[in-house]
């Protein structure tokens, strides 16, 4: 059976020339869904396959005599590219140099970002690792300040329905429910962060989106492995970074328009096609400001099991 996705519900279809094989077992090698072997020193699909073939190209990419390829599940061999050169990739001291340049940044200089440079950034993004092909992430390009700001505007009056879910009454009516966490959550952060969008916009003030020049909205559907729409925001903020843009990854905006009739008629708005378990906005354009130092991070804990 193979695995959907909102994009398929098909398997890739295998096609080996068997004049060309040599058997040299590689393609057996990558592929870990088990859909090929060597029989009488050629590949030729397994009958022991685990899903049906995913379409993850591992397969074609490896072959050294172009001797397989997939059809399906939106590959084909045309999307084939050859691997960059060593030389070509970044040294890992010129990424950590790119990692430590980013800052969330939340000031713009008022200025347009070029289309073409947007393209870039996603181009970089749909390169992200995914947990099942094809990616089932989908991608919201708001691309104007004007768009932002119409799009945080909307956003306010939306939360302005939802002000019950942090009154007093509610919160204290449903601790015994969902904790002591959830509690402090939302008195001491979602609500005065409520508070805060909504009486700003009311003034004219844009602290959503901070009247940002591009917002993406990454999400998923209902297949998306959750983690997949967070994994493509990072690598555009990496992109965004290395063409000289400033981005902020957003996290008020996802959870509170997934639920309800509200946010459904909030997403149907602005043809965001799906609930989403996970996803993210990154708020980018050139930046205002410009810093002198970084701030060393750490993790909460790292444990060796050694």
């Amino acid at each position: 059976m193979p695995i959907p996705t909102s994009r398929t519900t098909e398997k890739g279809r295998i096609s080996i020339d068997s004049l060309i094989c040599n058997g040299c077992g590689l393609c057996v090698e990558v592929c870990k869904d088990f859909s090929l072997a060597i029989e009488n020193g050629k590949a030729v699909e397994s009958k022991h396959s685990v899903f049906g073939c995913i379409a993850c190209g591992h397969c074609m990419a490896v072959c050294p005599r172009d001797a397989i390829s997939v059809q399906g599940r939106h590959l084909s061999p045309a999307d084939l590219f050859p691997v960059p050169q060593k030389a070509d990739a970044a040294s890992f001291e010129a990424l950590l140099a790119l990692f430590q340049r980013r800052r969330s940044i939340r000031e713009f200089k008022d200025k347009s970002v070029e289309r073409q440079v947007i393209d870039k950034v996603l181009h970089a993004a749909a390169t992200a690792p995914m947990g099942i092909p094809p990616s089932d992430v989908h991608v919201l390009v708001l691309e104007s300040k004007e768009q932002v700001l119409q799009f945080s505007k909307d956003y306010c009056e939306y939360l302005k329905s939802l002000r019950w879910m942090v009154s007093g009454w509610f919160l204290a009516m449903m601790r015994p429910f969902w904790g002591k966490v959830n509690t402090d959550m939302f008195r001491d952060f979602i609500r005065p962060l409520i508070a805060k969008y909504t009486e700003s916009m009311d003034k004219g003030e844009n602290v959503v989106m901070y009247d940002a020049p591009v917002g993406l909205y990454f999400y998923g559907s209902p297949y998306t492995d959750p983690a997949d729409p967070l994994i493509a925001a990072t690598y555009a903020m990496t992109a965004a970074e290395s063409l000289g843009l400033g981005t902020c990854m957003l996290g008020a905006i996802h959870p509170f328009i997934q639920s309800g009739k509200g946010a459904r008629t909030f997403r149907e708005k602005y043809r965001i096609r799906f609930k989403s378990r996970e996803g993210l906005f990154v708020i980018m354009g050139y930046p205002r400001i410009k810093f002198e130092k970084g701030i060393h991070r750490t993790f909460a804990n790292i444990d060796h099991l050694s």
